[in-house]
């Protein structure tokens, strides 16, 4: 199975790289784009588990080392038919 998982900034958190694409934007051209917040996607291939036991498992790496929880918020999806 895959899981899929999905960082990004939380509310209020200061986002310099989104903000430069967002100027970046407006200067090419594209109108009527709002804010733009920046954030990571991570697939991680997980053997010989069931879902819920590979949820568990991923959501302590995130805890430990893959999303700083002080910024950032993560989401978790198991795709069980990789």
């Amino acid at each position: 199975m895959k899981a899929k998982i999905y960082v990004t900034l939380k509310s209020g958190v200061l986002d310099p790289q989104g903000q430069a694409v967002g100027r970046t934007l407006a200067k090419l051209g594209f109108d009527g784009v709002g804010e733009v917040r920046i954030g990571k996607y991570v697939e991680i291939d997980m053997h010989g588990q069931d879902a819920g036991k590979a949820r568990t498992e991923v959501a302590k790496m995130c805890e430990e080392l893959i999303a700083n929880t002080v910024i950032e918020n993560y989401r978790i999806e198991i795709d069980e038919a990789k």
